[in-house]
């Protein structure tokens, strides 16, 4: 038994590897396709683009390990259905039961890396990803201010100073004029400036010190002084219109959403909808990682019921019951934010269900009910080749 469990174990977990690889890929190529403007806009490094890549991993993770973990499951009790190697076991006094340890330790283990992910690596990752999207930004906006060189990149702003040190980018006798407000125009003078960045809340700001503020309004002029001052630079031109604006729930660590959800409505500077959106992304980290035990109990009796499949169309039958999960997954999210469901039972309905049917197929497959699929097409095909 030791030696069966060890050799099923083995085999889910190539294909689990197999399959997480080429998911990770292709989403990857996409995700590269997708900031290629970005990139090729930039002077970013191979290993600069790897850390970035790097940075997303665990987003992407934390959905793909579910149906990593279901198809592994699934394909593996197929080819041995296939093989006939269920039914020699079945002959030599062995169930189904019996084979359950190898399937269960392995969901348990899938299921705690999503935790990890869920719980750890997503912050972790989205985190470093804007920090570094800002220093980049923060990089390219210090090259672009030039001493002594009017800079008009930035839609509605012209900087200009007469000085700038390379290693501290401290900037000297610094002009900034800002058109971006309207009927209004603002000119503004500091002895002193330096780009600095706000990850937290998406901005890159132009720190000024000691300087004044004219502002003309209409036919009206009005002076300013200030100690402290910072004027905002549009990071869409730098970055290439991607988004980085305050942190959304999906962004947000667990213990910042946990913080928010228990709040509550006690927390008056938060907008309902932005509520509902955190209490949904909380019951989301918690259901997805589930998911690997459900969904891989799930592929288990379903392998075994259908007879005379191959591996091509149990792949493709495993994605379309994954697609029938997120389906009702993502309509459990948009339910629950929109209030017509709570998070609790929008988010947690298709991991029960599908644990009802796991055990009613399971049952289902100990009493060797089984269904064999055929289809008529590659059937003739098969009569055309023994004929000719």
């Amino acid at each position: 038994m030791k030696l069966l469990h060890r050799n099923i174990f083995k085999e889910l977990l190539s294909i689990f590897t197999l399959s997480i690889s080429g998911f990770m890929g292709l989403i990857l190529i996409g995700r590269l396709l997708q900031f290629r403007d970005l990139f090729m806009g930039q002077s970013i490094s191979a290993l600069g683009l790897a850390k970035l890549f790097m940075y997303l991993c665990p987003f992407f993770l934390l959905l793909l390990t579910p149906i990593a973990t279901m198809l592994s499951i699934f394909l593996t009790f197929l080819r041995m259905n296939a093989d006939n190697e269920i039914t020699a076991l079945k002959s030599g006094g062995l169930s189904l039961y019996r084979l359950l340890p190898a399937p269960i330790i392995f969901c348990l283990l899938c299921t705690g890396a999503d935790f990890y992910f869920s719980l750890y690596g997503l912050s972790w990752g989205t985190e470093n990803f804007r920090n570094s999207l800002m220093e980049l930004a923060r990089t390219q906006s210090q090259l672009a201010i030039q001493p002594g060189v009017f800079n008009k990149n930035f839609p509605g702003l012209v900087f200009y100073a007469e000085g700038v040190d390379d290693k501290n980018g401290i900037m000297r006798s610094v002009f900034v004029r800002d058109n971006t407000r309207k009927e209004m125009t603002a000119t503004i003078v500091a002895p002193l400036g330096e780009i600095r960045t706000d990850p937290m809340m998406g901005r890159l700001l132009i720190h000024l010190e000691n300087g004044r503020i004219y502002q003309q309004e209409r036919e009206q002029l009005s002076v300013l002084k200030f100690k402290n001052y910072d004027v905002r630079i549009p990071l869409a031109n730098i970055l290439k219109g991607y988004d980085v604006d305050e942190l959304r729930p999906k962004e947000m660590s667990w213990e910042k959403l946990v913080r928010i959800s228990r709040a509550g409505d006690r927390a008056g500077d938060i907008e309902p909808g932005f509520f509902k959106k955190v209490q949904v992304e909380v019951q989301k980290r918690l259901a997805l990682p589930v998911a690997c035990l459900v969904l891989g109990m799930f592929a288990m009796p379903i392998a075994c019921i259908f007879r005379g499949l191959k591996q091509q169309y149990g792949l493709l039958i495993s994605m379309g019951l994954f697609l029938v999960y997120y389906t009702m997954l993502s309509l459990g999210v948009s339910f629950g934010e929109s209030g017509v469901l709570t998070p609790v039972i929008g988010l947690w309905l298709p991991n029960v269900s599908f644990a009802f049917i796991s055990v009613f197929l399971l049952k289902m497959a100990v009493m060797e009910h089984s269904f064999s699929i055929r289809i008529p097409f590659l059937k003739k095909l098969r009569r055309k080749k023994n004929d000719s």
